[in-house]
């Protein structure tokens, strides 16, 4: 089974950004080392614990401090960036690390403030699917003398291009994947619930069925993306778990805590009865346990999904967490 990991740059308790980021790359190396297949960036913005509002950055400097593990983002938002920039973007990593690079797609748009500061002077938006078109057209070079910007070329031109992927929580994008012959990647992790597993049962069905090959995929691929907390002992694991569990209240949009919380700061905290209820609700979205019980619910993700690839979310208080929790799940599944 082909692993990879969706990392955040997380600020951890004590720490600070440029410490976040130097985090991130060691977290990529070591990944690589494992035999993890890719690692991708998110991209969030007004997070403060977040250090990843620029995935094509990051992903830059992570091409370079690697050699052989896929580099992407998971996912660049596409309803806020001209098609045209993004695909010149991710043609310059490409045609620095050919081969390497994977241009993961989102279209969430964030809280309202985040969505109007990035497109103030925007009377409106472009279609998804219409943007999903757009790069495909611009980093392929692919003649289409209908489309409104027929004359024009992403620069700089190369004879590669990097993998795409939808990052999708609905059978509506699955369905647009397959059709415009890209990866699909479905997330767990994003919001609660005990019918997304279902939902996302009958994506993959319906992607695999309707998948129209391209130059990007010739086939379809299928990843399914939980949150993880793997530790030595499930004990540990737990007590991972109750620092995620803090966090995924996401009080002020994730505004209130400057960092990614200890443990004890999450014990310390006083829950009300609605915030223990969507706790419960958040659990849905994480693995928890040792390996051996990691593994055992992985493979049953992977078997209803029928997945190609797992994409493992770790957020974890503290780099030594994380790190040991790549290296255990790389024991079993690689």
């Amino acid at each position: 089974m082909k692993l990879g990991i969706l990392d955040y740059a997380q600020i951890d308790e004590g720490s600070n950004a440029q410490t976040a980021l130097k985090n991130t790359v060691e977290l990529a190396q070591l990944a690589e080392s494992l035999g993890y297949e890719r690692f991708w960036m998110a991209e969030h913005h007004n997070v403060p614990a977040f250090a990843s509002s620029s995935p094509e950055l990051v992903m830059m400097r992570l091409a370079d401090a690697t050699e052989r593990i896929r580099i992407g983002s998971g996912g660049v938002m596409i309803p806020h960036y001209s098609p045209y920039k993004v695909a010149e973007n991710f043609r310059v990593l490409e045609a620095f690390h050919p081969g390497r690079i994977d241009l993961g797609m989102g279209n969430t748009v964030g809280t309202a403030l985040v969505n109007r500061t990035l497109n103030e002077n925007k009377k409106s938006k472009l279609n998804y699917e219409q943007s999903v078109i757009d790069l495909k057209k611009y980093l392929s070079d692919e003649e289409d003398a209908e489309h409104r910007f027929a004359a024009i070329t992403a620069n700089p031109v190369i004879s590669t291009i990097p993998q795409m992927w939808v990052l999708s929580t609905s059978v509506r994008n699955a369905k647009m994947a397959a059709k415009q012959g890209v990866g699909y990647t479905f997330g767990l992790f994003p919001i609660a619930g005990i019918d997304k597993l279902n939902i996302g049962i009958q994506a993959a069905k319906i992607y695999r069925e309707e998948f129209k090959p391209s130059a990007f995929m010739l086939e379809p691929k299928v990843s399914v993306a939980p949150f993880v907390v793997v530790a030595e002992t499930n004990k540990l694991a737990k007590e991972y778990a109750e620092a995620l569990d803090f966090w995924l209240l996401g009080t002020d949009n994730f505004g209130q805590l400057r960092e990614f919380p200890s443990v004890e700061t999450a014990r310390s905290y006083a829950y009300s009865e609605k915030e223990k209820a969507i706790i419960q609700a958040n659990r849905t979205r994480m693995v928890i346990g040792d390996v051996q019980n990691v593994r055992r619910q992985l493979n049953e993700l992977i078997d209803q999904f029928k997945a190609d690839e797992v994409l493992l979310v770790p957020l974890m208080p503290g780099l030594e967490a994380r790190k040991k929790a790549i290296e255990l799940l790389a024991e079993v599944f690689i």
